[in-house]
């Protein structure tokens, strides 16, 4: 076996391309691919490479870093932590962490907004907590179906995928997926048709096919999806249908959760209150993997061991997670805050798009913001484009035809600004390069 020597350790931290990934790290990776670069640091909304290239982050790990990367105020009661030697690894046991965590969770968010629930601490990612609602769901009502809806992403284990819409990501079970039935989502058919009304008369009519079902599971914004959005009057709607029929209800807030849309969870603005919710990604407030699912009192019948894990509740994100709690959630500042930089930013795409004379639309709620192109190659191109000009950004929708902004919610005035005259610059210069190729192709047919 060959040892690196200190010069040859130098050398190869020199190098831009990532060796060792490219060589040994198996080809399912995807990201890397889109954004080709060697991170060393982060700091806030910033990434940076391996040789000092900068990028402003607008992809924020998919929704996992909405205090952005490194945050101080994280960071200090993660260090004294470590530095005391706080227990890290705990299984399910008791530790001073989870009660610190666990009381900042009911004092600041569920009381203050009258919710009871109970906290199951899964796996530490969000597709653990997807399976351990879907498995509990089954388990109170005694039913096995669930029912889902088009273009929904839950994650990547196969309870998860089977109520996921995204066909490329479904054949990946390499099986079939069972026991669930797909619905239309709010807007699916076009403006003018009632999703909900053919929900409901499939729950009712003894002859649809449709078995009643444990559960309806969603998220309120399709982030994967598209950043389909529904109505708080679609969500109030679906609540009722699901209380007509003794449905349990269960909103996936995975990704536009822990402030994204604003309020704290994305459901707020309709006032309902799902029986359960599950939480990852921003919930540890730092990136450390951390899932949670809140369950209804009366629905909390797991047998002890029931339900289990080797990594369930960890304690460093137990802290930095009561940390963002105290620093963020206390009052309604960043709720404010989001709302202000995201009616900027929608205002100002409107403004891109019109005066870049491109078809395209803008949705979201809060600081998740797509951009769909009619046509569906711009989104992947631009963001290639915005890659190269320091910004990264992301793509979502089945067919990748809409750029998502999913910057920090602590991103400054300045920086979404810098962001979005990049997005422009990188609009432009796809749209001119599509103009050229045209016309160089017309030029060589009439020749």
């Amino acid at each position: 076996m060959t040892t690196l020597t200190s010069q040859m350790t130098e050398d190869l931290n020199k190098i831009t391309q990532p060796t060792y990934s490219e060589a040994y790290e198996s080809e399912v990776r995807s990201y890397c691919r889109n954004f080709p670069e060697v991170f060393d640091t982060a700091k806030d909304s910033w990434l940076i490479g391996r040789e000092g290239n900068r990028y402003l982050d607008f992809f924020a790990g998919a929704g996992v870093l909405n205090y952005g990367h490194n945050n101080e105020k994280l960071k200090r009661k993660l260090l004294e932590y470590i530095e005391r030697d706080g227990v890290v690894h705990t299984l399910d046991m008791y530790s001073d962490a989870k009660e610190k965590f666990i009381e900042a969770f009911h004092d600041i968010i569920l009381k203050p907004r009258g919710m009871e629930y109970k906290l199951q601490f899964p796996g530490p990612t969000g597709t653990n907590a997807v399976e351990s609602a879907l498995k509990l769901a089954r388990k109170v009502t005694g039913r096995e179906g669930i029912i889902s809806f088009t273009n929904s992403f839950h994650g990547m284990t196969i309870g998860s995928l089977s109520v996921t819409g995204n066909g490329f990501k479904r054949k990946g079970a390499g099986m079939p997926l069972g026991n669930t039935s797909s619905m239309p989502f709010a807007g699916y058919l076009g403006e003018d048709a009632d999703t909900l009304e053919y929900l409901n008369a499939m729950l009712k009519d003894e002859g649809s096919g449709v078995d009643k079902p444990a559960a309806v599971i969603l998220e309120t914004v399709q982030a994967e999806g598209g950043v389909n959005v529904a109505s708080k009057e679609w969500l109030q709607r679906l609540r009722q249908i699901t209380q007509d029929h003794d449905v349990l209800m269960i909103v996936d807030d995975i990704q536009v959760g822990c402030g994204r849309t604003g309020k704290f969870f994305s459901f707020e603005e309709a006032s309902i209150k799902p029986d359960f919710i599950t939480l990852s990604k921003s919930l540890s407030g730092y990136g450390l993997p951390f899932a949670l699912v809140l369950i209804k009192p009366e629905y909390d019948q797991w047998e002890p061991g029931e339900h289990n894990g080797t990594f369930r509740g960890h304690n460093p994100a137990f802290v930095t997670g009561a940390a963002a709690l105290e620093y963020y959630w206390k009052d309604d500042a960043l709720t404010r805050d989001v709302g202000r930089k995201a009616a900027y930013a929608r205002e100002e795409l409107e403004k891109i798009i019109e005066r870049q004379n491109v078809v395209a639309s803008v949705r979201g709620r809060g600081l998740i913001i797509g951009v769909e192109f009619e046509d569906s190659n711009l989104a992947d191109n631009i963001s290639k484009a915005c890659f190269d000009r320091g910004l990264v950004i992301e793509t979502a929708g089945i067919d990748g035809q809409v750029l998502k902004l999913l910057p920090p919610l602590t991103v400054t005035d300045e920086e979404l600004k810098r962001g979005l005259s990049i997005i422009e610059d990188a609009l432009h210069a796809v749209l001119l390069a599509d103009a050229e190729k045209v016309e160089s192709e017309v030029a060589a047919a009439g020749a």
